[in-house]
């Protein structure tokens, strides 16, 4: 009777999910007005008591959620909230959040994984009828996968967006020269380079504007965005701008030079990795072929060695 009415309550859950997602499909919710607000809002604008959300239930669960995740959060991260703030800029995580709100933000994610690698990893130990010590190891898997994915997948898409941004730098470093080489200041350079171009790169060009426009000097802005890039050839653009802005140096000549820079380091980048995987093609032939070929060579040579047939 216990299995019955464990697979009851699987199906119902299951049903209400689907019902849900159809119900979601043919008449989604609309479009709430600080979305379409938020490309003209300022980090220093945004404020906690904005994005809270008007439903009910995220109303009443949403702090005991959060709570739950922070209280979580803290347990496993003794690295400090300051690093993870960065890296989950870094990685492009939540955008439009206000800074006070990224960390609660990533905690709920983390503590997401963690509940489903759980119920997963629980789900698998009932559904093969392990014992009870072969259930607890599961479970202890399972927190160990949901706590150690978030974190993997905030690296993995840190080490891609600057991977992204190392590719467009060159290109935004020619134009950007182009820019200024034609007349106008450097903060009217990245102006016209926001309003027509898209990117991670210009994604960050746009965050230094809007620094800019909520009253911080160009300078500034340009080194508080050279601090958060994980590029750090991005970085160095963003510095020289805030030099030339500063200091009115030559920057078309700058940007130049370190567009050669890029790309000579991004050559070399490919070349060793052409090199790598030249060497890994070399593994099927080593480990499979070489053996075959070995036993090849070496059965004649009981046959002359002591002449037996």
């Amino acid at each position: 009777m216990s299995g019955i009415g464990g697979l009851a309550i699987l199906a119902s859950a299951s049903s209400a999910v689907l019902i849900g997602l159809v119900v979601k499909l043919i008449a989604p919710p609309p479009r709430r007005l600080r979305s379409r607000l938020q490309p003209y809002l300022t980090p220093s604008l945004a404020s906690p008591s904005t994005s809270e959300s008007s439903n009910p239930v995220a109303m009443v669960f949403g702090p005991i959620v959060r709570d739950l995740a922070d209280w979580l959060g803290r347990l496993m991260e003794r690295g400090g909230d300051e690093v993870t703030v960065l890296k989950i800029r870094q990685a492009g995580w939540f955008l439009g959040t206000p800074e006070q709100e990224l960390m609660s933000a990533y905690r709920v994610k983390q503590l997401s994984s963690i509940v489903v690698s759980t119920v997963l990893a629980l789900g698998a130990g009932y559904a093969v009828g392990a014992s009870v010590p072969m259930r607890v190891a599961l479970l202890i898997l399972g927190l160990t996968f949901g706590a150690s994915r978030t974190k993997g997948q905030l690296n993995k898409a840190i080490e891609q967006r600057r991977e992204r941004m190392k590719i467009e730098i060159y290109t935004v470093n020619q134009l950007l020269a182009m820019r200024v080489r034609a007349g106008g200041g450097v903060v009217q350079a990245v102006r016209a380079m926001v309003q027509r171009g898209s990117g991670e790169v210009i994604t960050e060009l746009a965050d230094a504007l809007r620094l800019h426009r909520a009253g911080w000097s160009g300078p500034d802005a340009f080194r508080r965005i050279a601090e958060i890039t994980p590029e750090p050839f991005c970085s160095r653009t963003y510095r020289l701008l805030a030099t030339a802005e500063e200091r009115g140096a030559d920057l078309a000549t700058s940007l130049l030079a370190l567009s050669e820079d890029v790309r000579e380091t991004r050559r070399e980048s490919i070349k060793r990795t052409a090199t790598k995987r030249r060497a890994a093609m070399l593994v099927p032939t080593i480990a499979i072929l070489a053996p075959v070929l070995i036993l090849f060579v070496a059965a004649p040579l009981p046959y002359l060695i002591t002449a037996w047939q």
